[in-house]
């Protein structure tokens, strides 16, 4: 293939374009919410379903403080013994967790009246205000917190989102990192199982 001028000043325009239309994202601080936006559409074509067929993967380590993002009232892991734990590590800046939080919203609205079963989302935000000012704009209602002591090694991850589930035993029966839709019924069977 023989390279014209005209055609590189084409490709040349075009690729002009592209950096100008991230740019403007990047810099209007819309890149974020627009690149969660198009990850969201992946989720609801039901391709990045949660998998409830892993096993055990380990004991949970109840030795965990934590604190309510609002309030700063502090609780520990161990407060939660004997009941299902739903454990998301998340923050705002990431778009992949961004884009499954309408999921995980839909599962807390379905499941936030039983006792048995508790949501806890971590955030890893550096700036509170920035984590605040985005809850606030998507109106989510589920319990969200903040660590106070280290994280235990079991939930541990260089990824984010981190999803675990710790069952009424203590044991950590689903992990997962990365993008995921928790508005199933095999999920909800998984939180809602004895």
């Amino acid at each position: 293939m023989k390279i014209t001028k005209k055609f590189l000043l084409k490709e040349l325009k075009s690729w002009g374009i592209f950096v100008a239309i991230i740019g403007t994202l990047y810099f209007t601080g819309l890149l974020t919410d627009v690149a969660g936006t198009l990850q969201r559409f992946v989720v609801a074509t039901g391709i990045v379903n949660a998998d409830t067929e892993q096993g055990i993967s380990g004991k949970a380590d109840y030795n965990w403080v934590l604190k309510e993002f609002e309030s700063g009232k502090q609780v520990k892991l161990s407060d939660f013994k004997g009941k299902m734990i739903f454990l998301n590590i998340w923050a705002s800046w990431c778009p992949p967790c961004i884009a499954e939080m309408p999921s995980i919203q839909s599962l807390y609205d379905q499941l936030k009246n039983r006792e048995d079963v508790v949501f806890i989302l971590l955030n890893v935000d550096e700036d509170k205000m920035k984590a605040s000012k985005f809850l606030k704009r998507k109106d989510y209602t589920f319990p969200i917190y903040q660590k106070v002591t280290s994280v235990p090694s079991i939930f541990y991850s260089n990824s984010i989102p981190s999803t675990y589930v710790i069952n009424k035993d203590g044991e950590v029966i689903y992990n997962h990192q990365g993008l995921a839709n928790y508005d199933s019924e095999s999920f909800i069977n998984m939180l809602t199982s004895d």
